[in-house]
């Protein structure tokens, strides 16, 4: 039995001529991620696997030195591929986030695809259960983490399945049987002890 926590950077300081993959968090982001470590979450005893992306690794390592929880990246834990096109304004952001949602199988203006990011992710997780059990901590970003909750809980990808803020988690339960969901997203304003 495994219990499973999946966290999305929060907000990062948005940088046009920067790769979006290397974007920092900003200080609201870590603001938000410093009061829920001192509100005691996620606790000690958790293993974090991230995402090899700037602001991932950056938020894993507030959690890892917080509670001195070891730390690993996976390399497909990265988020949706959206290179062909790097920034976008906000309206066209989420325009392009609207059709990525609704067409599955073909991203928008190249975008990798969401069934294509469904996939890598759950791969990636997969892997990692093979290997490691207790309390798994992933640290990623909100679109694929919202493709894997309806991977694991076999609810067809929606944009109503997307988190509302990034800064915000769901958690469950792997078992044999298979994955028991405990929530959907949430802010990290509601973390508190585990």
């Amino acid at each position: 039995m495994t219990d499973i926590l999946y966290l999305s950077h929060p907000e990062v300081k948005i940088d046009p001529q920067t790769p979006v993959s290397e974007w920092d968090l900003s200080d609201q982001g870590r603001r938000r991620l410093l009061a829920a470590v001192a509100r005691g979450w996620p606790g000690r005893g958790w293993r974090i696997i991230a995402s090899p992306e700037a602001k991932a690794q950056q938020t894993a390592e507030v959690l890892s030195n917080a509670f001195n929880l070891p730390l690993h990246t996976h390399p497909d834990m990265g988020e949706l591929d959206r290179s062909t096109t790097g920034y976008v304004p906000h309206d066209r952001h989420e325009s392009l986030a609207n059709a990525l949602f609704a067409n599955r199988t073909n991203g928008p203006e190249g975008w990798e695809s969401a069934n294509a990011a469904q996939k890598r992710i759950a791969k990636a997780y997969g892997e990692v259960l093979a290997e490691v059990s207790g309390r798994l901590l992933f640290v990623g970003h909100g679109a694929v983490g919202s493709f894997l909750w309806c991977a694991l809980t076999k609810t067809p990808i929606s944009r109503a399945m997307d988190q509302q803020r990034c800064g915000s988690f769901w958690a469950g339960l792997s078992q044999i049987d298979g994955f028991r969901p405990a929530q959907s997203w949430q802010a990290l304003e509601t973390a508190a002890a585990k």
